[in-house]
Order: structure tokens, then sequence, then C-alpha cells
């Protein structure tokens, strides 16, 4: 398999603050814009909708007062009814009549032309010049049309008399003057009030994301420290803010531990094996060198090297045996984090295994359990545990020749002892004997073939499955080891 060259990542354009403030200005601009646009909108139509209303109010008001010449109308009449009532006074102050009301915004209102027609069509008055031709209305009628600048409203109404006959007809024309100058005010306040909220938007969304994000510029620090020197000790400064972010910090301090662990074993079993190599491998070098210069033509010698040579080769091969097992005990519980044993049933096994190879020792078993009963531990390990406890019970017992196991439960975990009465280990050596490579005693330890490697594995698998492994001991009446384990717990449809 070819390698895969990893791609230089491109140039960073831009960073991931700005791009949110960025997306939090445009999202809400692109909002700000829906929300004014309708808000424009309906003022504007309001806007509109009271032009309407004033000029058919005055329309209404003037055609009232023609309606009252009762004849066709002239410039004489229209001109008379007209002028009369743009100086005539209410008759009481709370009057909303019509009739008694002046022409106060008719005639004087700088925003409105009225024009009126006889029935001809006929120009009889005119308050201004008029912008459209006068056209026969049928009914009474306003509408919006497209002017020589703007939009400009007109009204048209036919005029009857009291009989119903058609006396001559009214038109009024805005311009919409203040309507506009309302509308571009509008419309730039409206602009104005959208580059404010972009502006202040995108200063909140960034301050925001460089709150939010301060957990990715620790992960981007600590990840650049570790690419640069992988055996760096860095982490990143965990938080209590409990959301995704504080969890990925979290996790990446984890896996920063976890690789930790396996630099550090890597590390130390390089370490381990050259030094535990040196004397086996010096050995047979001494054999060698021996049989080179003189030995092999002596066939005791030669026999005696070989012999050896042989051991130390076959003692070099446990020893990278169990080195290899103390350092996939580290990933055990990584592998089978999940996996569950019948612990009375290993116990028993195990129990049986060591009574039938050694059948000069006493094997006594007490099993308070009576049923089975589950433990979080793949099997293999927790029969490796168990194997090796005994096996060092058998080997340093040799005077009496008996070894206790029991097996007994706790509120949520299970408890497994092996006792032996052999020699026993003095207290001020009792905190050392889980160490790598520690014997009691190294001359006797190195005859019965042992690496100081065995109670190592064990410590290292139970704790991985979360369990404990203690000692007690005595020197000439034997040692206790006790090892609990979690219980499993049933599903809940087991319950």
């Amino acid at each position: 398999m070819p390698e895969t060259i990893a791609q230089k990542p491109a140039k960073r354009f831009m960073s991931l603050k700005l791009k949110w403030a960025l997306g939090t200005a445009v999202g809400t601009l692109l909002v700000s814009i829906v929300v004014i646009v309708a808000i424009f909108s309906f003022f504007t139509h309001d806007l509109l909708d009271q032009e309407q209303d004033t000029m058919d109010h005055e329309m209404t008001v003037i055609s009232q007062k023609l309606k009252d010449i009762n004849a066709p109308l002239t410039e004489d009449n229209v001109h008379q009814v007209l002028a009369k009532e743009a100086f005539a006074k209410p008759e009481r102050k709370d009057s909303t009549s019509v009739y008694h009301r002046p022409l106060l915004q008719g005639l004087s209102n700088s925003r409105l032309n009225f024009f009126v027609y006889d029935r001809s069509g006929k120009e009889v008055f005119a308050t201004g010049k008029a912008l459209r031709p006068f056209v026969n209305p049928q009914r009474s009628a306003i509408s919006l049309v497209r002017g020589p600048q703007h939009r400009i409203m007109f009204g048209r109404m036919p005029i009857v008399d009291h009989k119903g006959q058609r006396i001559g007809y009214l038109q009024v024309e805005d311009q919409l003057n203040n309507y506009h100058n309302l509308y571009h005010r509008l419309l730039l306040v409206m602009l104005m009030a959208l580059c404010v909220v972009f502006v202040f938007s995108g200063l909140i969304g960034y301050f925001l994301s460089w709150f939010l994000l301060r957990p990715i510029n620790d992960l981007q620090s600590a990840m650049a420290v570790v690419t640069k020197d992988p055996t760096k000790d860095v982490r990143v400064p965990e938080t209590d803010r409990n959301d995704e972010l504080s969890e990925m910090s979290h996790l990446f301090n984890e896996m920063l531990d976890q690789t930790q662990r396996y630099i550090d074993a890597q590390s130390q079993f390089v370490g381990d094996v050259s030094h535990e190599l040196r004397t086996p491998v010096a050995i047979i070098q001494g054999h060698m060198e021996m049989l080179d210069r003189w030995g092999k033509d002596d066939p005791k010698i030669l026999n005696e090297s070989i012999k050896a040579s042989l051991a130390e080769t076959q003692r070099m091969n446990n020893l990278v045996k169990e080195m290899l097992d103390l350092s996939r005990a580290d990933q055990a519980n990584l592998n089978y984090h999940n996996a569950t044993t019948n612990v009375r049933e290993v116990v028993q096994q195990v129990f049986n295994d060591f009574k039938m190879l050694h059948t000069d020792f006493v094997f006594i078993l007490d099993d308070d359990l009576k049923t089975d009963l589950p433990v979080k531990i793949y099997r293999d390990h927790l029969e490796q545990i168990l194997v090796i406890l005994c096996d060092n019970a058998v080997k340093y017992s040799t005077d009496r020749k008996e070894i206790h196991l029991s097996l007994s439960r706790n509120f949520d975990s299970a408890e497994i002892g092996v006792q032996d009465f052999g020699e026993g280990i003095s207290a001020d050596q009792l905190d050392r004997v889980f160490d790598r490579f520690y014997r009691v005693d190294k001359a006797r330890t190195r005859k019965r073939g042992g690496n100081g490697l065995g109670l190592s594995i064990a410590k290292r698998l139970i704790e991985n499955y979360h369990g404990t492994i203690t000692v007690e001991s005595q020197v000439g009446s034997g040692s206790l080891f006790r090892v609990t384990i979690p219980i499993a717990k049933k599903p809940d449809n087991q319950k």
C-alpha cells in the first residue's frame, strides 16, 4: 500500500471569529431588512390612506356646497358659493356637519388643487394649473397616476343637485409632496438603522464568538504544542460551561492523557527490555566467547555452555512475552470495556486446574456466592490474574504446601482472596511488590524462573477494569492477596 501524503492545508483566509461575526451581521441584517420593509410598507400605505381620506373628505365638503346651487354650474355662482364659504364662520364650535364648516382645508390647502367644471366640461373654477386634462367621470373615484417626477393622486366626481340632475364636475389633484417628503425621510432613517444594526450585530457577534470559541483557541494552541513535541505535557483548561466545547476540551485532555500513557509505557518498555535483557545476553556472549577460545574442544564445557545458553534464551523468550503482556494490560479496558464474566465459574476453573497440576499441594476453595455472579472484566484477563496469584503462591510455599482461595460479594463488587502459608513478605517491601521487575529475593526468584513482572501485570489488568488488588503479608506466615472487581449490572429487561 502506498503511503498517503497529507496535503498541506490551504492558508486560512478568514478566522472563525470573523466568519461568525460576519454571519451574525448578515443574518441579522437580512432579518432586519424583512422587518423594516414590512414596517416601511405599512407606514407608506397608511400615509397614502390618510392622503386619500383627506382628499375624499374635501371632495365631499365642496360637492355638498356646490350641490346647494341647484342650477347648472357657472363661474359666477361657483365663485360666489366658494368665496362665501371660504370666509364663513361655523355656527357653533362643536358643529361637525359639513354644511356648517368653512372650506378651511379645501381652497386654502396648498397641497390640493381644486377644479370645477360645468356640464359640458368647461372649467369654471381652479386653484392652480391642472396636471391632467378633464375626463368626464361617471362616478366618484380616487386614483394614483405616474407624474413627471413621482406619483400623483387624482380625485374626480360628478356634482348633482337635489333633484339628482348632473350640474357639473369636480376634480382634485394632490402632488403628495408631504407624502414623498416623509417617504424619503423614513427611507433614510431605515437605511441608517440597517447600517447601525449591521455594525452592532457584527461587533456583538465578534465578541460573542470570542467568548464562546475560547476553548477552540486553547485547543488550537495545545495541538500546535503537541504537534511540535508529542512528549510535551500540555493540557487544555477545562471550563464548567457544560456545553459541547467544554466536553470537547475534556475529551481532548483524556486523549492526551491516554497518548501520554502510551508514550510513557513505550519508553519504559524499551528501557526495561534493554535493562533486563542485558544479563542473559551477557551470559550467552560469555559462553560463546569461551567456546570460541577453548571450550569447544571440551565436551563437558561445550554441553554446559549449550544448556546455559538455551536456558537464558528461554528466559529471554519468557521475559519478552511477559513484557508484551504488561504493555497490553494498559489497553485491556479499551478493547474489552463491555466484557462481562461469571466470576464463580472462572475461580472454580483455576482452582481445579491448579489442584490437578500440583498434586502435592492442598487447595481449599471457600465459596460464599452459591450462585453465578457477572463481573465487568474479560474472562481471559481474570483467569490470567488468578493464575499469576496462584502461581506465586505455589512458588513461595516450600514448607506448608497449602493454598486457600475465597470468593465473596460486597455491595457492588466481587472479592477474591488467594492465601498461601509460605515465606511471606517483609513490611518494608510490601509497597514495592507490584513494581516492574521487583523481586523479594532476586537470587531465589531467578532460580524459580520469575522475572518480577507477574504482579505488575495483574495490577495493571485489574486497575484497567476499575478494580483493586491488595496484599497482606508477614514474614514466615505467608501472604494474602485480595482482588475486588465491579459487579456488572443486568440490563433493565433482565431485572
